[in-house]
């Protein structure tokens, strides 16, 4: 009789289910050849075969593979469309991968690119140090037809647009910065800034640079040109590669400085120059963008994973796009979010509103 019940009582433990099911994709979005993890139950091999994920259609490379986790690297093809697992003749549910539009490549972005009102993308072809390239500034419209805009500026390295909507790009070899009209021509607008890398306008058309050595400048606007004012606004530490800038809704200024270390920091600034550590954790960050709701948005390594990091106003920090060699950010009036890499710009679908700074 006992022996009867004790068959009968369940075992309280939850059946594996066979079906392959996927769970979560993370993250959600990546650019083409980026590594994802696909979290969920049954994913594993079986029976000795290992299982395949399919992107839009395309086969997957199995990175690592586990019952409840699958890291696959996406095919160069992957474009936006449904994720799924292929399992011993079982296939599981779909979920939504977003993937990023190549726009233009043979390009050489070394932060993030600039956007104009009409969705214009301005970037550098920046080139090894001391070294001319024929173009410096290239301008892609919003189908990805790139066109040489700017020629003769030595490693153009920042871009920003002005309230008024001129380009401005920073020379990293000349310690100068260039202001750039509509076709295209180029004025020194300030010299003497050391190795200018990142640049960035606030509302009220205040330009800040940074000089990797260790100097923020702040070149205050004047009623007009000959009369603006260039102070250092504030000092941090040398980067060994470039100071990349920022402007949050405040006015906060929002500067990363790539160390060696793994372990790096964004930096914000307030108005009266004032530096705190505002959020550490990253690995070679670079370019960033703050949005409407002064999230920010950085190309960096978050535990080992490389691509781009959203950060809350609260300091919680989550990898929304995977991506080798992302090196900047920039949202577009247009709705879409433009990341560069090493060589390339891409466009993704994020659904973020930025700033009008």
């Amino acid at each position: 009789m006992s022996s009867g019940l004790t068959k009968s009582m369940p075992t309280g433990r939850t059946p594996i289910p066979r079906d392959p099911i996927i769970q979560q994709a993370s993250p959600a979005a990546a650019l083409p050849g980026a590594e994802i993890a696909l979290l969920g139950a049954s994913l594993g091999a079986s029976a000795g075969h290992l299982p395949t994920v399919m992107a839009s259609g395309h086969p997957a490379h199995l990175v690592m593979c586990r019952s409840d986790c699958i890291v696959a690297r996406l095919p160069e093809q992957a474009r936006t469309g449904m994720l799924e697992v292929l399992r011993d003749g079982k296939r599981s549910n779909q979920i939504p991968l977003i993937v990023a539009r190549q726009l233009s490549d043979g390009l050489h972005p070394v932060t993030s690119p600039a956007v104009s009102r009409s969705g214009m993308i301005f970037t550098t072809i920046s080139g090894p140090r001391g070294k001319q390239t024929p173009v410096s500034i290239v301008r892609i419209n919003p189908d990805g037809e790139g066109t040489p805009f700017t020629s003769g500026i030595l490693n153009p390295t920042g871009v920003a647009i002005h309230p008024d909507g001129d380009l401005f790009v920073s020379s990293r070899a000349e310690g100068t910065i260039y202001r750039i009209d509509a076709g295209g021509d180029a004025q020194t607008y300030a010299d003497g800034m050391g190795v200018a890398t990142g640049i960035a306008f606030d509302a009220d058309g205040n330009l800040f640079v940074g000089d990797r050595s260790g100097t923020i400048f702040k070149i205050a606007q004047g009623h007009s040109e000959r009369d603006k004012q260039i102070f250092v606004f504030a000092t941090l530490e040398p980067s060994v590669a470039a100071y990349h800038l920022a402007i949050g809704p405040d006015g906060t200024l929002f500067v990363t400085a790539p160390t060696l270390t793994s372990h790096d920091a964004i930096w914000a600034i307030d108005h009266d120059g004032a530096v705190r550590s505002w959020f550490r954790g990253l690995g070679r960050p670079q370019g960033l963008a703050v949005d409407a709701d002064s999230n920010v948005y950085v190309a960096a390594s978050l535990g080992g994973q490389r691509g781009l990091v959203r950060i809350d106003p609260d300091g919680r920090a989550e990898l929304v796009v995977a991506g080798h060699a992302v090196v900047g950010v920039a949202f577009s009036p247009l709705g879409s979010t433009i990341l560069t890499t090493s060589n390339a710009v891409f466009e993704v679908e994020l659904g973020v509103n930025g700033t009008d700074v």
